[in-house]
């Protein structure tokens, strides 16, 4: 089933970014075309409620950034988050990242029934990933990017819960949190942001310029008018003055920075050994991935100099069985291959195999600011400096 059901899936993103033709891909893209007009009808009404007042965000009396995007996947959000998360902490802030955990498991209901009745602990809590000291969940319960958030980082509370109000309550009562960074955030319109930062990806800053479910583009361009500050991610150091311009058409006074994702070395899967990026020079490889953009993954590899014999792509998210891996595995022992590369977010996904014919790698990936650090370094002082409390929504202390 699940086979099948990602089967249908990589056919409907073929057919979005238009790498099937034929009768049956060219109808799904006409009904797909509709859809993308009541989709943005109802995206754009959302937004003008909120900016009417009907609806109001709610204000939890500490400072709450957001992170996000206005395409689907794709733009390096994690490292981003990382490193601001990393500077916040280093400035004396006691920083919560929220998540709302995409394509993660809750735990059984049953649980945490157990767990109410046994362990005095409420039903319905947010799930802790790190309480800022110990990693406390796996990656399936967490969600990918929780799950490498919390590992990677030390001193930040990570928090998967669909209801980023309620998390964010529970952050700053249970562990004293006055900064919040909303992941995946610029769609959540029911918290007050005091910054709103957009992510943009230099490769492909509006996608395939539909809507979906006819492409990519989760809110209009002209959306980016809401953001505070826009990092152009995946830059490679080339003039971006032509994008820029585009950017400004939409909004005219966000600070832009502009950086790039750099990978900082291999790390062994299994036994946690890091080799140099010179390792990977001459080293005939395997590819393995299930993210966004596979095929940036296998240029990234192509240039540090690795030879890709055997690649093979999954859907964004994949997790990954013990045969699949098995499978793939001895394909590559079979060709004498040196090695087989994933990504981070991938690793995080595979299973445990001891002693596999073909030594497992990751890279490890972070940000790089290549124009736009004197702004950047402003930001946080910003976010760091002591400010003046502001009272938090009597009804939400109520509901605490």
């Amino acid at each position: 089933m699940r086979r099948w059901l990602e089967g249908i899936e990589t056919f409907a993103i073929d057919v979005i970014l238009e790498r099937r033709y034929g009768r049956r891909a060219d109808l799904l893209r006409w009904i797909l075309h509709g859809l993308s007009h009541i989709y943005r009808a109802i995206v754009q009404a959302r937004i003008g409620i909120y900016r009417a007042r009907i609806l109001r965000p709610k204000n939890l009396g500490c400072q709450v950034i957001s992170v996000g995007n206005i395409t689907v996947g794709g733009t390096g959000k994690t490292p981003v988050v990382e490193r601001l998360a990393r500077e916040l902490t280093a400035g004396g802030r006691k920083v919560a990242i929220l998540s709302r955990g995409y394509k993660s498991v809750p735990n059984p209901l049953l649980r945490r029934l157990l767990d109410k009745a046994f362990r005095k602990k409420a039903i319905f809590t947010p799930r802790i990933v790190s309480d800022g000291a110990s990693l406390l969940l796996d990656s399936r319960t967490a969600g990918d990017e929780p799950f490498m958030l919390a590992n990677n980082l030390r001193g930040v509370v990570v928090l998967v819960d669909k209801d980023r109000v309620k998390a964010g309550l529970y952050a700053i009562r249970e562990f004293g949190c006055d900064t919040l960074i909303l992941d995946d955030g610029l769609q959540y319109l029911k918290l007050n942001h005091r910054a709103e930062i957009v992510l943009i990806d230099r490769q492909a800053p509006f996608g395939n310029d539909f809507l979906l479910p006819r492409g990519t583009l989760r809110e209009p361009p002209q959306n980016l008018r809401r953001a505070t500050h826009i990092f152009m991610t995946k830059c490679s150091g080339e003039d971006n003055s032509h994008l820029i311009a585009r950017i400004r058409q939409h909004n005219r006074t966000a600070d832009i920075i502009e950086c790039t994702h750099r990978v900082r070395h291999l790390r062994n899967l299994i036994t946690g050994e890091i080799k140099p990026l010179s390792h990977l020079q001459g080293l005939r490889i395997g590819s393995l991935c299930g993210i966004a953009a596979p095929g940036s993954f296998d240029r990234a590899l192509e240039s540090l100099g690795a030879t890709i014999e055997l690649s093979k792509a999954y859907t964004d998210h994949h997790r990954y069985t013990g045969r699949e891996m098995e499978i793939f595995i001895r394909r590559c022992a079979k060709r004498d291959l040196d090695a087989i590369l994933t990504t981070e977010k991938d690793a995080v996904r595979i299973p445990r195999i001891l002693n596999p014919e073909v030594p497992l790698y990751y890279l490890r990936v972070d940000i790089d600011i290549l124009h736009g650090q004197d702004t950047f370094d402003r930001f946080i002082a910003r976010l760091t400096q002591p400010q003046l409390l502001i009272a938090p929504d009597p009804l939400l202390l109520a509901e605490a």
